[in-house]
């Protein structure tokens, strides 16, 4: 049975065509991405031999012949020798208009939904909504604040001039913290102030190495980075200045949590030399990832960015909120970078999501490619 080019080529995830004998015959443009393969090097294979599934997926496709029905495994294990194993949903089902026959049990339709991907685009819109909530709330009070506190700040100092000791110590404290809670709303009202993204096409390597640059002479200079980029990637649409404080805002967490050793919890404090550690940057093509923008046209976001670091991991009780303003893993974190890295994302139509474990924690920000002939800039209101 010839599958539709034009259906086939569109669909967003991963799909692949089985024989009666649960061979693979054809597999669509987002599968040969995703499972970083092609046609060819399938063709002929049985499904099982080449895809790591953690179920008794024979058995499903026996089924599904055998009922003529379709069948939904949720949550389980996929992989490939080219990508370690991720948690998915599969669907399988009857090809129309293909009868069992002899020797033949019927050709089968097989989906893999990677639940990354869907889990992503659902943590993006949250995590969009209750930052602009709670910064909102929190801007109504940063200006009130700031007046009373610069007082307390000016008084403390005035005291400490004629203290000793215990008590000078205490002085320094109050100026001290006053300082702090001022630079948190600071950071509040740059949150709150930040424009719309001004987009035109960039070079993301170039922004890449620029930030990289930066935190090798400053925050992460004990510290290994390495560099995994496809140098065929298109332009991305951004806005160069916003993607940068992006690039900047990730390799700093990572570093500060590099420096942590594995098993260390969130609140540990580092030494002052460091712990050094290792961050990787990656980039990539995958063009199986798509998003439904207001106007309800779909939108591709196929360039990938990988920061990743081999710290301890997220702590568990933080990483489904960590992108929220005020969540933070270190102690005395404000909990506002990530946020403005989420809101940013967010305003260029973009998504970013994380996966973190013990050694190893990746954030992975997916962005659509430039427009041709987009040199130009042009404003994008939030949505």
């Amino acid at each position: 049975m010839s599958v539709d080019g034009r259906i086939w080529a569109s669909l967003p995830m991963p799909a692949m065509v089985l024989d009666g004998d649960d061979r693979i015959t054809a597999i669509n443009p987002a599968a040969e991405s995703y499972f970083k393969t092609t046609v060819r090097s399938l063709s002929g294979a049985l499904v099982y031999d080449q895809l790591a599934i953690d179920a008794a997926i024979e058995e499903a496709l026996q089924r599904v012949r055998d009922n003529r029905a379709a069948l939904f495994i949720n949550d389980v294990a996929v992989g490939t020798g080219e990508r370690a194993p991720q948690s998915c949903s599969i669907q399988i089902a009857p090809m129309a208009d293909t009868a069992s026959a002899a020797g033949d049990g019927g050709t089968l339709l097989f989906i893999v939904t990677p639940r990354e991907i869907a889990g992503r685009l659902g943590r993006s819109m949250h995590v969009e909504s209750a930052a602009r909530s709670a910064i909102g709330m929190a801007e109504m009070l940063a200006h009130e604040i700031k007046n009373p506190l610069a007082g307390i700040t000016g008084a403390a100092q005035l005291l400490s001039m004629n203290l000793r000791n215990g008590d000078l110590e205490l002085c320094d404290l109050i100026v001290a913290e006053t300082r702090r809670v001022s630079k948190l709303l600071e950071q509040v009202e740059q949150f709150g102030n930040l424009r719309a993204p001004r987009l035109k096409s960039v070079n993301i390597h170039d922004l890449l190495d620029r930030a990289r640059r930066s935190a090798l002479v400053g925050f992460a200079a004990h510290m290994t980075i390495k560099e995994e980029y496809d140098p065929s990637l298109p332009p991305a649409n951004a806005d160069a200045d916003q993607l940068l404080q992006v690039f900047q805002n990730l390799l700093k967490n990572a570093a500060e949590a590099a420096d942590r050793p594995v098993g260390a919890g969130a609140g540990r404090a580092v030494s002052a030399a460091g712990q050094g550690g290792s961050i990787r940057i990656r980039t990539f093509y995958d063009s199986s990832l798509r998003v439904r923008r207001p106007d309800g046209r779909n939108a591709r976001l196929p360039l990938q960015i990988e920061i990743i670091d081999d710290g301890p991991g997220l702590p568990p009780e933080i990483a489904a909120e960590i992108f929220e303003p005020f969540v933070s893993g270190r102690e005395n974190g404000t909990g506002l970078g990530l946020a403005l890295v989420s809101k940013i994302v967010a305003d260029h139509g973009a998504v970013i999501g994380v996966d973190s474990s013990p050694g190893h924690t990746a954030f992975r920000l997916s962005l659509p490619v430039a427009p041709e002939g987009a040199d130009g800039a042009a404003d994008l209101a939030p949505s």
